[in-house]
């Protein structure tokens, strides 16, 4: 009577625990962290001012640019154009033209990117959770055309301590002297005949010096 009694009581204590493992239902997870886990970046901006087909940009682009700034790519270490690279002017997004450091805050990570303490502007850069490869990182993109330029980090110099470490694949530039006659050729333009200009159209005072190269 005993054994018959347990037996009873043993059913009905299975019956219980499937019929409450049949009827529990997960938490779905939070939209965020189910799209973090799929595409590795948690991105807040989703449309950007400026687009390109995907089939300009595979034209005009080299593969390794087209890999890193679409793709979400990584140059090799010590092997991109701009990693030594020291001549003044200013550093701009490969794919739209869009300005984004100076080369006054270029400096020596030895990390084997080229490495920036500061933007050219606030807001040139979007940045994003990236949760690729099992880690955190913070990923830096183009604010206009949303191209990947590479990751920030907190181990950059004074004064602001940040650290963009950018791929050469991602970066166009633009030397100091592209940028005098840029700006000569607009103010020529608003003086009309170009009154004050030497031949050419080109003042005098406007001549980039010599031996202008910022050693980093």
């Amino acid at each position: 009577m005993a054994a018959l009694l347990r037996r009873v009581a043993c059913t009905a204590l299975l019956r219980a625990t499937t019929q409450a493992r049949s009827s529990y239902v997960a938490p779905a997870p939070h939209p965020g962290a189910l799209s973090a886990m799929l595409i590795g970046t948690c991105r807040t901006k989703k449309t950007w001012p400026v687009s390109f087909s995907q089939e300009e940009l595979k034209q005009r682009l080299t593969p390794m640019q087209y890999h890193v700034t679409q793709e979400r790519g990584t140059e090799s270490a010590f092997r991109g154009e701009f990693t030594d690279h020291k001549e003044d002017g200013t550093y701009t997004c490969v794919v739209c033209g869009a300005p984004l450091f100076k080369s006054g805050t270029k400096f020596n990570s030895r990390s084997g990117w080229p490495s920036f303490f500061d933007l050219v502007k606030d807001g040139s850069v979007t940045l994003a959770d990236d949760f690729s490869h099992g880690i955190h990182r913070v990923e830096t993109t183009c604010s206009q055309c949303g191209a990947h330029l590479g990751h920030l980090f907190d181990d950059g110099p004074r004064p602001t301590g940040k650290r963009y470490c950018i791929n050469s694949a991602s970066l166009g530039f633009q030397g100091s002297e592209a940028d005098a006659v840029a700006t000569d050729t607009a103010a020529t333009t608003e003086d009309g005949a170009g009154g004050g200009a030497k031949a050419g159209g080109r003042p005098a005072s406007t001549v980039a010096p010599a031996g202008g190269k910022k050693e980093l």
